[in-house]
């Protein structure tokens, strides 16, 4: 009776059921990863391939149009991946900012008072969200981009641009000795303005004075930089782009597979930043705008010092999944041949067999990046949010 009274008083434990289930749940995962480990080597065996990562260091053989760094077809595997990780994260960053201006944009346009602005936010909002960010790529590539002229008949633009159907030329910027200090007084005007909007809302906080600080920082981005760029003899030329008989010459090119994607991306996540962006902005109370009105705000000043502010703690955690979607979604640009990780992953994986490796490669990478951003976006969330007197 004691050892059946002992056996029902540990079935009954939760600690202890609980234990002994997690502890079948991880016997259970080791089995079935055992199993798909031994499978794996038995059929990398049976087709004579190599596991492991020396290929990394073995000659790629392909070209990549447009690469970042220095790269040519005697370079190795390891860095075509680094070409196509640099592309994926130029990508990715270029289209979180440009999807967080438009999203905001559009998620305040359809609070307008204006009629007919409100309806064309909601318009495309409603667009943009029903469709799949494939059919957008594909729409904006071949639809639009494709159509436009040869580079014989380029459309000119304003300061050296051409827009043709290979792309936008512009002036490719020439560094000379001397720029390393212009860089510099840039990052000095960087931190003087931080410095600067820091000190204002101490004293704000303190005082209830404002200071604005806008023409203060523009102020110290164009003129400190200026100084230095004058002061060193102006150290950058520009190698312009001239129209020959059949192509443009000269200048730098960001090719049609870049323009579309980067457009698709960021206008269909868009669509979603300002859906969020609405409803954080509708999540603040409404007696917040009518004491700022009480007090005399214009209704701008209630957006940017009352409102947003508020909202802020309402946007940012649903904002970090957008973030999280479009890098993820950059992988489709393989559908348009843009050479991102994804894609210059697979003429690799055609060219070696090395599938294991090269996945386990996607997966760590796309991981690290989403962890990157998440972390990013958790400190500035905790900078935002609201602090306990």
């Amino acid at each position: 009776m004691s050892v059946s009274h002992s056996a029902s008083r540990l079935l009954h434990n939760p600690k202890v059921r609980n234990t002994a289930v997690q502890a079948l749940v991880v016997v259970l995962f080791l089995v079935v990863a055992y199993e798909v480990t031994s499978n794996l080597i038995t059929n990398l065996r049976r087709a004579n391939i190599h596991s492991g990562f020396d290929f990394l260091s073995a000659r790629a053989g392909f070209e990549i149009d447009k690469p970042l760094i220095d790269y040519n077809g005697n370079s190795t595997y390891g860095r075509a991946l680094v070409v196509g990780l640099l592309n994926t994260i130029l990508v990715a960053v270029a289209g979180i900012i440009l999807s967080t201006i438009v999203g905001f944009m559009v998620g305040v346009g359809r609070l307008s008072r204006n009629w007919l602005l409100a309806k064309i936010c909601t318009v495309y909002v409603e667009t943009f969200r029903n469709l799949p960010p494939l059919l957008v790529i594909f729409f904006l590539y071949i639809g639009i981009l494709q159509f436009l002229p040869q580079p014989r008949q380029s459309v000119r633009l304003p300061l050296g641009v051409y827009l043709n159907n290979r792309g936008i030329t512009f002036p490719r910027p020439i560094f000379e000795d001397g720029f390393g200090i212009v860089l510099i007084a840039v990052c000095v005007a960087v931190l003087a303005s931080f410095l600067a909007a820091r000190w204002a809302r101490a004293r704000q906080a303190a005082t209830g004075k404002q200071f604005h600080t806008v023409w203060t920082s523009v102020g110290f981005l164009v003129a400190v930089p200026l100084l230095a760029f004058l002061g060193t003899g102006r150290p950058i030329a520009f190698d312009y782009p001239t129209l020959g008989t059949f192509n443009l010459k000269g200048g730098a090119v960001i090719g049609p597979e870049f323009i579309a994607l980067l457009l698709a991306l960021s206008l269909y996540t868009a669509s979603y930043i300002a859906e969020i962006v609405r409803s954080g902005i509708l999540g603040v109370p409404q007696g917040q705008t009518e004491a700022s009105k009480a007090m005399g705000l214009s209704p701008s000043a209630t957006m940017r010092l009352v409102v947003l502010p508020q909202a802020f703690r309402i946007i940012i955690p649903p904002l970090t999944s957008q973030y999280l979607n479009l890098t993820k979604n950059s992988s489709l640009a393989i559908a348009i041949g843009y050479s991102d990780l994804v894609a210059v992953g697979g003429t690799i994986l055609n060219q070696t067999g090395q599938a294991v490796e090269v996945i386990t490669i996607w997966m760590a990478t796309y991981l690290c990046l989403s962890l990157a951003t998440s972390a990013f976006m958790n400190w500035f969330n905790s900078k935002m949010a609201l602090v306990e007197r």
